[in-house]
């Protein structure tokens, strides 16, 4: 049977992959197709959620799977090609042919979302959290190096069902997910502005990755300062960027 249910699943996903008004959200709406198939009465499923953090922003999680077995905390990349990366390494890197790009480490990424939740869910400290990294089939995972669930999107449904022992009472599951519901910032303000806060940020990194400054296009250069080498813009003291962590 769960054969028979996991055949047409990856059907409904390859139909769904030639519409050309969804292959933008293919992670998201993949992701959310796997999802439907859990028990609801045990797993309680919120996608798109967006919680206070320590840092005064948002944190925006794809899917939160909140269930007695332990709450999966999950971040979906529709990324192709070869990615490279490791478990502590500040970025990864996505090759398309001869096309390299940088992007923030997912494992990183998610530990963040790990940590907004239990700032939110301080009242419940028993919780057993399980982040998970999904990508989807147009990626290949050319060299990770990593411990955590860093997975395809058809694997998610097995490593879910992987984790079987009980870690939380039904009532207190049921408490966790209307916790997390009630905190959702679902207002359309504050999505507009994370994600113009994202493109900045990845505009920049793309930017910098180019050897251009993000600040005023001038050049980035290696410097000496009283601290160590450091790379900063060309146009100094007109511009101050500097660049933080490793070029």
């Amino acid at each position: 049977m769960e054969y028979f249910v996991i055949v047409i699943v990856i059907v409904i996903v390859i139909f769904i992959t030639k519409l050309p008004s969804v292959k933008g959200n293919l992670g998201e709406i993949s992701i959310r197709i796997w999802l439907k198939f859990l028990n609801k009465d045990k797993y309680k499923v919120i996608n798109n959620v967006m919680i206070p953090s320590g840092n005064g922003k948002p944190a925006q999680i794809d899917h939160i799977i909140v269930s007695v077995h332990g709450t999966f905390v999950i971040e979906t990349k529709n990324y192709k090609g070869w990615i490279f990366g490791s478990e502590n390494s500040p970025n990864w890197t996505q090759v398309i042919y001869e096309s390299k790009n940088q992007f923030y480490n997912p494992i990183l990424q998610n530990e963040g979302h790990v940590k907004a939740l239990k700032n939110l869910l301080c009242d419940y400290p028993f919780i057993r959290y399980i982040p998970i990294v999904v990508f989807t089939s147009k990626a290949h995972f050319k060299k990770l190096d990593v411990t955590s669930h860093v997975i395809y999107s058809t694997e998610l449904f097995r490593i879910i069902k992987n984790y079987t022992g009980q870690n939380i009472s039904y009532d207190d599951a049921e408490k966790i997910s209307k916790a997390i519901l009630a905190a959702n910032k679902d207002d359309e303000v504050t999505r507009k502005e994370h994600i113009a806060r994202i493109q900045r940020n990845k505009f920049n990194r793309m930017k910098s990755n180019n050897g251009e400054c993000p600040w005023c296009g001038k050049a980035l250069v290696n410097r000496q300062g009283k601290y160590g080498r450091y790379t900063g813009c060309s146009n100094f003291p007109k511009c101050r960027f500097i660049m933080k962590g490793k070029r």
